[in-house]
C-alpha cells in the first residue's frame, strides 16, 4: 500500500502526524508527502515538512490519497484550479481518506455528492456549505462510503486511519498498532463525544 499525503499551507499537524504514526507500523506500507508545487509546506505550528509536486505523482492509478484539514483548506476551496486538481487525483485513487475540514475540499470537487462523509464539528456548518448534495453525518466520528472515508476533526483521524487498517491489513494489525502506540481506539464509527448536537 502506497499513500499519498496532500499537505497545503497551514495543515492541522495532528491531522497529518496521527494517521502517519500508524500507516507507518503496517509492515510493507509507504508514504509520500505532495503538494501542489512541492517544496517545503509549512503550518500554523512551525512544522515544515519537504514535498514533491502533484506532477510527479502516478499518472496510472495511486492506492490511497489522504487530505488533512485545517486553516488553509478555507483558501483553498476558493481555488478552482486546485480543487480540479484535487478531484484529478481523487478519481484515479483506489481510496481517499480525509480529517476534519480536508472533507470540504473533496465534497467541493463533487466527488462527495450523494454520499455519506462527516467533519470536524466546530466547522461543521461551513463545511457543509461546501456541498449541499453530500449526506452528512454529524454525529459520525467517522464514515466509509465505498472509497471514501471521512473523519470528524483532528483525533479523529486516528481512529479513521486504525479503522482503514483493520479493513486492509486485518483488526489484528490494528489491535496491535494501537497497543504500541497506546491509544484508546474508538472502534464506534457513529458517535462523536465532540458533536454538539
Amino acid at each position: 500500500m502506497h499513500i499519498s499525503i496532500i499537505l497545503y499551507p497551514d495543515f492541522e499537524t495532528l491531522d497529518v502526524f496521527g494517521p502517519v504514526e500508524i500507516f507507518g507500523k503496517v509492515p510493507d506500507w509507504k508514504m509520500q508527502f505532495y503538494s501542489r508545487h512541492g517544496g517545503l509546506i509549512s503550518n500554523r505550528d512551525g512544522v515544515q515538512i519537504a514535498t514533491e509536486s502533484f506532477n510527479t505523482m502516478p499518472q496510472s492509478e495511486i492506492d490511497t490519497l489522504f487530505i488533512p484539514g485545517g486553516t488553509g483548506a478555507r483558501t483553498l476551496i476558493l481555488e478552482a484550479d486546485y480543487i480540479n486538481q484535487l478531484k484529478q487525483l481523487a478519481q484515479k485513487s483506489r481510496y481517499v481518506l480525509t480529517v476534519c475540514t480536508g472533507s470540504a475540499l473533496l465534497a467541493k470537487s463533487g466527488l462527495l455528492d450523494g454520499k455519506r462523509a462527516t467533519s470536524n464539528k466546530l466547522s461543521f456548518e461551513w463545511v457543509k456549505t461546501s456541498s449541499l448534495r453530500t449526506q452528512w453525518i454529524e454525529k459520525a466520528r467517522w464514515v466509509t462510503d465505498g472509497k471514501y472515508y471521512t473523519s470528524s476533526g483532528i483525533s479523529a483521524g486516528m481512529d479513521m486511519a486504525l479503522a482503514f487498517v483493520q479493513d486492509r491489513a486485518g483488526e489484528t494489525v490494528a489491535r496491535q498498532i494501537a497497543t504500541r502506540i497506546e491509544y484508546r481506539w474508538q472502534q464506534d464509527s457513529q458517535q462523536d463525544e465532540f458533536c454538539l448536537k
